[in-house]
């Protein structure tokens, strides 16, 4: 598998870690999950991130999920996230994982950080601690890590480090952070960065206009993610908004804090892709009359993209 480089863009799907029921992890699921990422269209797959339920695996268990969306992935690339409390458990499964076929990692900040200066000395502990030849993804996600990277900071963490090749961008609001940043690439003083968006895709509508590379984001229609970022760059607007206004509720339901994920596992449960919505414990799970919101804008969606049409499924096909 080739390494990942600044000029990565297109969709890298975030996916989930698909469960039993009982709890323990889904082989056959990855490997439909990998297939269906890969069927649609997706130049990429995030494993182990936030979405993937990554703190609740064992080490063995994170390096196993990894080793297997890898294998299975085929001509999509992998990034694995590999954020840890310690960088021993960070360089074990970077490691593992660039060796088995990774094209990169994703190091997200640990909460404790507060000032510029812990930021910047927290990375480049942790490019020292993965190795110099292992390409990264700088993970910036204050809403959900509580770390707040100004655009100044990223620009320092990138030119430190010429490892760092990808900026998720997930803050919110964001908009301006971009431009920023590619303000500061116009007058020189950062170098080639790619950088794909998250939250749930909320912003994508206008985050390509900003100048984004493309979306790398757990929404549970990925086609409408790619569409969006193909129809922007090809100068589409009208095309591109009227899309993803037919899904944005589903998309601003995904976004409930500590509800997305049950959401999102619901949907990929319906279109057949894994066999149970079940999360690892603790984690939430979704009422009846939460299901019923979802189906209520799944046939909404429908009207507009029949991908959204899905007929009531209890698991998918073994």
């Amino acid at each position: 598998m080739t390494k990942l480089t600044h000029q990565a863009a297109g969709t890298f799907a975030i996916a989930p870690t698909p469960f039993h029921d009982d709890g323990r992890i889904d082989e056959k699921s990855i490997d439909r999950l990998t297939d269906f990422y890969a069927e649609v269209g997706c130049d990429g797959v995030t494993v182990l991130g936030i979405l993937g339920e990554a703190p609740k695996l064992e080490a063995s268990e994170a390096e196993e999920v990894a080793k297997r969306f890898v294998k299975r992935a085929k001509n999509m690339q992998i990034i694995v996230g590999v954020s840890a409390p310690g960088f021993a458990a960070m360089r074990s499964l970077a490691r593992a994982s660039m060796d088995a076929g990774a094209a990169g990692v994703m190091i997200a900040p640990p909460p404790y950080l507060r000032t510029d200066d812990q930021i910047i000395g927290y990375f480049k502990q942790a490019v020292e601690a993965v190795g110099d030849d292992i390409p990264w993804v700088l993970q910036d996600y204050p809403l959900t890590l509580s770390v707040v990277f100004t655009p100044a900071v990223i620009r320092r963490i990138v030119m430190d480090s010429p490892s760092c090749v990808m900026l998720k961008h997930e803050d919110w609001p964001g908009l301006e952070k971009i431009s920023a940043l590619r303000g500061f690439q116009k007058d020189g003083s950062l170098r080639p960065l790619s950088i794909l968006t998250g939250n749930g895709g909320l912003f994508l509508d206008f985050e390509m206009e900003r100048g984004a590379d493309g979306a790398m984001t757990g929404y549970a229609f990925p086609e409408l993610l790619i569409d969006v970022v193909k129809l922007s760059k090809a100068g589409k607007r009208d095309a591109a908004h009227d899309l993803f206004d037919a899904h944005l509720p589903l998309i601003r339901y995904e976004q409930q804090p500590g509800a997305g994920l049950a959401v999102r596992k619901y949907v990929l449960q319906k279109r057949g892709v894994i066999a149970s919505g079940a999360q690892r414990k603790p984690g939430s799970s979704m009422t009846a009359a939460a299901r019923a919101e979802v189906d209520y804008l799944l046939s909404r969606v429908a009207r507009v993209d029949k991908r959204a049409n899905l007929q009531p499924q209890s698991s998918a096909a073994e």
